[in-house]
């Protein structure tokens, strides 16, 4: 089962060939056996996925219809609540939090007959860009257990990438999806901002915080998809617009239709270009029949000073709620009540989020903010400005996804250069555009490498079907991790 994509799981279940709870089974018993090595779970909801599981084939065998999502096992980022199991953010500070109420996207695939295994790994409260961040355990590359998985959806990232799980739900606040993806040869896909409910996503920032999916197909994307791009009344930025059929468009022909490249901006920050792995993977689209067209997107090389002002400034405020008073860690060092505040965030909170958090307060600081944090929102204006020229020219801009392939854990030390993993995606967070990562093909030393595909907003529909057509002329599905690629069980 861990070769087949979760849309032929689902076909599996409607005609019959296995149950739900043997589709469950399954999966459980191959994170039992996998998941030691890759650590991509923080928990494991067992008996919760196999009381769904019997519950949807009592459904089946009584004859009544069955949901989008039938029999498909799914993982779900641990910043995304499910009522009455543990939301950590994998921070210390909500180790023992159990979430009093469902996400909306959780909602909606349960009512369409998802089976949720479990939650996954991720940096602290979504800041990083490598999982090496969690309050809790370091998650593995499936394509090399010495690497990274990328962030924050790391777990998310490598549960999809290693075969757990064939789909599984990250955020993406600056490339949190799409990083991960491109680094464990995987499809991620961030929709345009409001497509997708915030509700029940514990926010960081949330002007530009996103669910999406992973996956190891567009199709797939497409089908969750087609289930969670709905509106949602408990979220203020959810567009109030009908949802969309994807499925049906995916096989749309791609001739005549136009890329964009910023050559300029992409040749002013990586040298050699012509030989990189993005250059390869336009050649699968110039095979497509689709023309190129050069376009002037030179203010992405803006968007991290900019990024980590607002989303900074954004996390500040969302995490001021983590007191110790209402919810979460308090320290029992406490004894007063300014001790409360003070020691409870100083053992809560990991260095990556109290230094994200210092940044945030002080760009938003009496007689900086006019200087930080009014610029930066200028500057965002200027982008978002520019990818709408842009887009006259284009139907969809192709970039890197990544600087490099996966690096090494505790290989990058400075903050700053991690930081600049984030080059290539953070645009489409700012701009609100949707954005999606799609697998290449393997470096030199067997790491999957990915091109990512951006669209003007409410394009997502377009993106997926580029991305479809795309992945149907490269194959990478047929791709496995070679340490993962055995039959656990059978």
């Amino acid at each position: 089962m861990y070769q087949k994509s979760a849309t032929d799981l689902r076909k599996g279940f409607v005609s019959g060939n296995y149950t739900a709870s043997q589709i469950a089974s399954y999966f459980l018993e191959r994170i039992e056996s996998l998941d030691q090595d890759l650590s991509a779970f923080l928990s494991v909801a067992k008996e919760r996925v196999m009381q769904k599981a019997k519950e949807l084939d009592e459904k089946k065998a009584q004859g009544k219809p069955v949901g989008k999502l039938a029999g498909v096992p799914i993982a779900i980022k641990d910043n995304i609540h499910i009522k009455g199991e543990i939301t950590t953010c994998a921070s210390r500070f909500l180790s023992n939090y159990k979430a009093p109420f469902d996400a909306t996207v959780v909602k909606l695939m349960e009512a369409e007959d998802a089976l949720i295994l479990g939650k996954t790994n991720l940096d602290e409260f979504a800041m990083g860009s490598s999982t090496e961040h969690s309050a809790f355990q370091t998650t593995k590359n499936p394509w090399n257990l010495a690497y990274c998985p990328g962030g924050s959806s790391g777990g998310s990232a490598a549960a999809v990438g290693g075969r757990l799980v064939p789909l599984a739900l990250g955020s993406d606040t600056g490339g949190s999806i799409r990083q991960p993806a491109s680094f464990t040869g995987t499809v991620g896909f961030k929709p345009t901002y409001g497509r997708v409910s915030r509700f029940g996503l514990v926010a960081f920032g949330s002007s530009l915080d996103q669910i999406g999916p992973l996956a190891n197909c567009v199709e797939d994307v497409a089908m969750i998809m087609e289930v969670i791009g709905t509106h949602c009344a408990y979220d203020s930025t959810s567009l109030e617009i009908p949802s969309e059929n994807y499925l049906d468009h995916l096989s749309d022909s791609l001739k005549g239709k136009r890329v964009g490249i910023p050559w300029k901006f992409l040749k002013s920050v990586a040298k050699e270009f012509e030989n990189s792995s993005f250059h390869q993977g336009l050649k699968v689209f110039e095979e497509l029949g689709v023309e190129f067209i050069e376009v002037d997107l030179d203010k992405i090389k803006y968007s991290i000073p900019v990024y980590y002002i607002l989303s900074t400034a954004e996390a500040s405020t969302n995490l001021a709620r983590f007191d110790g008073v209402r919810f979460g860690k308090r320290s029992e060092r406490a004894t007063s009540m300014d001790e409360v505040y003070d020691l409870s965030r100083e053992e809560g909170f990991g260095d990556e989020v109290k230094r994200r958090i210092m940044l945030g307060t002080f760009v938003l600081s009496s007689g900086y903010q006019e200087a930080y944090y009014k610029k930066a929102q200028k500057v965002r204006s200027l982008l978002i400005k520019q990818f709408d020229e842009a887009f006259k020219k284009c139907d969809i801009v192709a970039i890197p996804t990544a600087p490099t392939s996966a690096f090494k854990i505790n290989s990058i030390r400075d903050p700053l250069d991690m930081y600049l993993q984030d080059l290539y995606t953070i645009c489409a967070n700012l701009g609100g555009l949707p954005s999606i990562s799609l697998p290449t093909h393997l470096d030199e030393n067997q790491l999957p490498q990915g091109i990512q595909l951006l669209g003007p907003q409410l394009s997502d529909r377009r993106l997926l079907n580029f991305a479809s057509q795309f992945e149907k002329a490269r194959s990478f599905f047929s791709f496995l991790p070679p340490l993962f690629d055995r039959k656990v069980n059978k």
